[in-house]
């Protein structure tokens, strides 16, 4: 009992005594709490901060569709190697505005003196620590700046397109390389032209500039004129989310479950029927036995987009899930090369990419370690709509058995013509003796 009682004794005794000797750890430990952080901002996890390096965890999944391949924007991937070639555009579109405000008596010096005072907010919106000086960093916001909007300017038609200017709208929505939206919005508004106020402004410049890529009628501009976004990415996916289609403030269910996949929708009598291309693709219901959905074009375009505003959406968590509900919806929908064909066949989808076999895998890495509240997610009425009729077992064996049933019966038929023509035939080439 008293050996035992000492042996319990030592190893506190023991780990007291290291705490107490090794006082430059306990010292550089403190120090570390107390330091600030050096990877990510104090303002991670708050609103205003929306530009993320996008989590590990999604970049082993899909790649590097989070990050520039043309052009650096902002000042994630400043200075990368890979990126150098395309800096001579940004100096050069740089270099024809200022000629052209020129006659407004604005220098480069007004520019990165009106972009200074957004220094601190501009920062705040990252996730990451900018590691620039104050001087280096407000080159970086008006240089990119400069170059988006001059862009945008050239496509809207306002100022004069050249043949050799880049084509980058892919860069520009992916999450890693954006500069805040009220940074564009200033120097846009600083280099507008006299008779320019009465033009298109820079939220319509930027959708005619991404109607190269999915097309949207000429009311949309006008309708969405006035729509805000905290950056590129986040404009354009916020004017995807339709009127109607809001998420819930409450939840009106409990133990909402996903959809079940094509093959047993069908089997449980339940049809995909599109809607066209004109509504927004997130713009799902369930009436009269189908699901209704609007065509979505899945190319290089769309598939980058989606899986950029699945990415925004994981990690800001102050915005709407409509992007991830829709991810997840469709990878629960579709998990086969099978299921593909049949949405392309019903057009839902039309695939520009590659095989339907490398639709499904897109589509079931786009919904891959994701989390959202599906019972507060804006298609929570929908998934409980068609949770009830599928799970009506009236509905289910009867849908069942005319799917098994009726498709035999219609094989057998035709084996049975086929055998009988056959015959028929055999009998006028052979006729009996």
């Amino acid at each position: 009992m008293g050996n035992d009682s000492v042996g319990e004794k030592e190893p506190n005794d023991h780990v007291i005594k290291i705490w107490q000797v090794d006082k430059e750890r306990l010292t550089s430990m403190e120090e570390n709490i107390a330091d600030s952080p050096r990877i990510l901002r104090r303002s991670a996890g708050k609103s205003c901060c929306c530009i993320f390096r996008v989590p590990q965890s999604l970049v082993e999944v899909n790649g590097r569709c989070y990050q520039p391949y043309v052009v650096s924007i902002g000042p994630y991937h400043h200075g990368d190697p890979r990126l150098r070639m395309i800096e001579e555009h940004k100096w050069r579109f740089l270099g024809s505005l200022l000629k052209r405000i020129e006659s407004k008596g604005l220098k480069l010096k007004d520019l990165l003196e009106s972009v200074h005072p957004l220094e601190s907010k501009a920062r705040e919106c990252y996730s990451a620590n900018i590691n620039f000086s104050t001087d280096e960093f407000i080159e970086i916001l008006v240089l990119d700046g400069c170059f988006v909007i001059e862009l945008f300017r050239k496509f809207g038609g306002i100022i004069p397109f050249e043949a050799d200017d880049p084509l980058l709208s892919l860069d520009l929505i992916r999450i890693e390389n954006q500069i805040p939206f009220f940074v564009l919005e200033c120097l846009f508004d600083l280099t507008l032209m006299p008779g320019e106020e009465s033009g298109p402004n820079l939220s319509t410049l930027t959708f005619k500039f991404f109607n190269n890529s999915f097309y949207r009628p000429e009311e949309f501009f006008y309708k969405f004129r006035d729509l805000k976004g905290k950056h590129l990415l986040d404009l354009l996916r916020t004017s995807f989310i339709p009127e109607g289609y809001e998420e819930p403030r409450q939840s009106k269910y409990t133990n909402t479950h996903v959809i079940p996949c094509i093959s047993k929708l069908r089997r449980a009598g339940i049809r995909l029927k599109p809607t066209g291309k004109d509504e927004s693709f997130l713009a799902i219901r369930f009436r009269h036995r189908a699901l209704e959905m609007p065509t979505i074009t899945i190319d290089d375009f769309m598939s980058s987009f989606l899986l950029n505003c699945v990415a925004y959406e994981q990690c800001h968590r102050h915005c709407s899930k409509h992007m991830t509900t829709y991810a997840t919806f469709l990878s629960c929908l579709i998990n086969t090369a099978k299921e593909v064909q049949y949405s392309c066949d019903m057009n839902i989808i039309e695939n520009y990419v590659g095989t339907d076999a490398e639709i499904a895998m897109f589509i079931n890495n786009l919904g891959k370690d994701v989390s959202f509240d599906i019972e507060m997610c804006y298609l929570s009425e929908l998934f409980n709509e068609v949770e009830h009729y599928y799970m009506n077992s009236w509905h289910v064996q009867w849908a069942s058995f005319r799917y098994t049933y009726f498709n035999l019966a219609a094989f057998v038929l035709l084996v049975l013509t086929v055998a009988q023509t056959t015959f028929t035939i055999l009998g006028y080439v052979r006729p009996p003796p």
